[in-house]
């Protein structure tokens, strides 16, 4: 299953770095990424490959926002088919 990770929060040393290591760790595949920083706003995009992931999405899941809570990060996971419908009009 394919699914998309965003990230969004002020800017820090090692926000991408944090985040590839909690998806390597448990066997996730980036596929695509795409990050930007505006004024001090750190956004990233990710296009996953979950199929080979060690745990449930839902700790996954978890994992990534305990992350996102100790950098002051908002960091979520949604799979694919959720994230394009929720942004289809």
């Amino acid at each position: 299953m394919r699914a998309i990770v965003t990230v969004i929060g002020r800017d820090t040393v090692g926000i991408i770095a944090s985040v590839c290591a909690i998806l390597a760790k448990c066997g996730v595949n980036v596929l695509d990424i795409s990050q930007t920083v505006m004024r001090e706003y750190f956004t990233m995009i990710m296009l996953v490959d979950t199929a080979g992931c060690s745990v449930d999405f839902a700790e996954l899941s978890g994992l990534l926002r305990r992350e996102g809570e100790a950098r002051g990060l908002d960091i979520r996971i949604q799979r694919e088919d959720i994230f394009e419908a929720m942004h289809r009009i």
